[in-house]
């Protein structure tokens, strides 16, 4: 199954997305302290101190640090999911969607539903997966309690955890 092209590269696109995280946070940290060296220095050669230099060296270290955990944590998601395929086959079955993240899973073949919440909490990926309500969707459960979703197409992968009924 990680052998299929179409997963392969729904997967690499999620690896270029965690990548850019990780590079993007990694050259805010960086600005942030060339700007913090900067500002010293101009304060050291008696040029007064630059307004706002501060706060943007905060600003800057501060996203970019969080940025880069964004970053490596993707990259690791990818990477046990790329581990969770190699031992699992897709299901094929309806996705119903009752909220922004709580979805049902129910595979053809007359297995047992399985209620999912998605793990992405960025909103173009929440709508991407509300979209999918009602389609035939492909499930592959990782182990665990976490399964990974695509669309038949398989653009894109979705990471989802299981939900205890009741809940």
């Amino acid at each position: 199954m990680a052998d299929d092209p179409r997963t392969r590269t729904a997967l690499a696109a999620h690896q270029v997305g965690a990548l850019r995280w990780l590079g993007g946070g990694v050259i805010a940290v960086v600005l942030g302290v060339l700007l913090g060296v900067a500002a010293v220095a101009v304060a050291g050669d008696g040029g007064g101190r630059l307004p706002g230099a501060g706060v943007g060296v905060l600003a800057l270290v501060l996203a970019g640090s969080a940025a880069v955990v964004v970053g490596a944590g993707a990259l690791l998601r990818t990477r046990r999911w790329r581990q969770g395929l190699a031992g699992t086959s897709w299901r094929t079955g309806t996705l119903r969607v009752a909220g922004p993240a709580v979805l049902s899973f129910e595979p053809s073949g007359g297995e047992d539903e399985v209620h999912l919440r998605l793990l992405s909490t960025a909103v173009w990926r929440t709508r991407a997966v509300q979209a999918l309500d009602g389609a035939t969707v492909q499930a592959a459960p990782l182990g665990g309690s976490e399964w990974l979703l695509t669309s038949e197409d398989a653009v894109a992968v979705y990471g989802a955890r299981t939900v205890p009924r009741g809940r």
